[in-house]
């Protein structure tokens, strides 16, 4: 079945000319239809415009012909119904991209909400068993059919808040069989969710308690037992490590990349969320897709990204959450570098998807324009995540995951109207998600 929206008031992030990522000054730049359409059939975006180009009923087969002819992608033709929806007064975005997520987990952790409260820090409630090796616990003792029917609920819930790809982390398991056991729900995920989904292999999320005095023993395990069941299996799209203080150290994390990479895993790095750990340098200097958290990000860390291909993620909710310092953002952006903002859905730190709250939170406290806050959550996410070619911006032959919102005034009120749910319809695939 094919979708015409029609009487669209703007159509966000339409692209005549597709971009994997935008960096500097032309994330101030945002492409924009006024009084639009879109054509979608299948899952892909067949074609848009101004709305005095809107198809009519007798004619939309053959853009739906055109685009075949002129992109050698077939639709699932003979195309027998067109469903017409009517957008007056509401906008169209693509779907939001979630580069940085863990969000199948074992049950919330309030508890140390309450001590961070009353004073405890990140470093002190992990030291006391908390944190990720609570999170680590609870998974241990959860089936892969609890976690998964869990996970499923929580991206039920991002999905209809726009979120239309998110990629998922292991890193509650530090032990082969609990590490393997979340990646196993990850691609059962795949399976069942309509959203788009990469996953990604964390097992050097924290030290084990086991393993304290022992580290270089559990890096060994790391390298020489999960990497290679991992992609023996091909549970994961990227590796990751979590370089920072009280947790992986430089020289630790580059040995595991390394592993990784050997085993066709391209790295992903939490980096630099609690110190100047060298995270970053370590991730540009393998090429990682993404260097994440950044909130102690430096003029030698800026300099160190600035001609690479590695893309800056920031984490706003965990950074809100936790009341740490806030990444140079806006020193990062002039200084010409792309940014990609994620939500880092999880118990501890940040447990929110809502991905509308962190566009708001980018233009807030990271003191981003809406235009630069858009591309951050759209087109820089979906390329953290190894996807700008499949989604993240409105173009021809793209994937048709996007969403329509309530009727409002223009796009800059998307950050600026936080904490209600602007999104009135959500299609992925080319399907109206319900």
């Amino acid at each position: 079945m094919a979708i015409l929206i029609k009487n669209i008031k703007a159509l966000i992030q339409a692209e005549e000319t597709q971009r994997l990522k935008v960096s500097g000054n032309e994330m101030k730049s945002l492409p924009v239809i006024q009084d639009a359409w879109i054509l979608l059939e299948g899952d892909r975006i067949i074609d848009f415009g101004p709305s005095e180009t809107t198809p009519t009923d007798e004619n939309y087969r053959l853009r739906i012909k055109d685009y075949e002819k002129n992109t050698h992608q077939f639709t699932s033709s003979p195309v027998h119904q067109l469903k017409i929806i009517d957008a007056t007064g509401k906008l169209v975005f693509p779907s939001f991209c979630d580069s940085h997520t863990h969000l199948v987990y074992a049950g919330s952790r309030e508890i140390e909400y309450i001590d961070k409260i009353r004073g405890l820090s990140y470093e002190e409630i992990a030291r006391r068993g908390g944190g990720i090796l609570n999170s680590a616990k609870r998974l241990h003792d959860a089936s892969e059919e609890e976690l998964a029917e869990q996970a499923l609920k929580r991206l039920k819930e991002i999905m209809m808040l726009g979120t239309g790809a998110v990629e998922i982390k292991s890193g509650y398991g530090l032990n082969v069989e609990d590490e393997l056991k979340m990646l196993c729900v990850i691609r059962k995920l795949k399976e069942l969710s309509p959203l788009t989904i990469v996953s990604t292999f964390l097992g050097a999320h924290a030290v084990p308690a086991e393993y304290k005095g022992r580290q270089d023993e559990f890096v060994d395990l790391v390298i020489n037992e999960m990497i290679p069941m991992v992609a023996s299996e091909g549970l994961a799209d990227y590796i990751d490590v979590f370089c920072d203080r009280g947790f992986f150290t430089p020289e630790e994390t580059d040995r595991m990349l390394l592993a990784g990479m050997k085993y066709g895993l391209r790295p992903k790095i939490h980096a630099n969320e609690l110190d100047y750990s060298g995270g970053i340098q370590v991730g540009v200097k393998y090429n990682a897709l993404s260097v994440d958290h950044l909130e102690y990000t430096g003029d030698d860390e800026i300099k160190c990204l600035l001609g690479s291909d590695t893309m800056p993620t920031v984490l706003p909710g965990a950074a809100f959450f936790l009341n740490l310092p806030h990444a140079p953002v806006r020193k990062m952006i002039d200084a010409g570098l792309p940014v990609a903002m994620a939500s880092d859905f999880n118990p501890g730190s940040s447990p929110s998807g809502n991905m509308q709250f962190i566009l708001s939170l980018a233009c807030i406290n990271y003191r981003l324009l809406p235009e630069e806050a858009i591309h951050a959550v759209t087109i820089n996410s979906a390329y953290a995540m190894g996807l700008s070619e499949e989604v993240g911006t409105i173009a021809r032959g793209k994937k048709a995951n996007l969403f329509i919102t309530v009727p409002m005034p223009g796009y800059e009120f998307m950050p600026y109207g936080y904490g209600s749910n602007k999104v009135e319809t959500v299609i992925l695939n080319g399907e109206v998600a319900k």
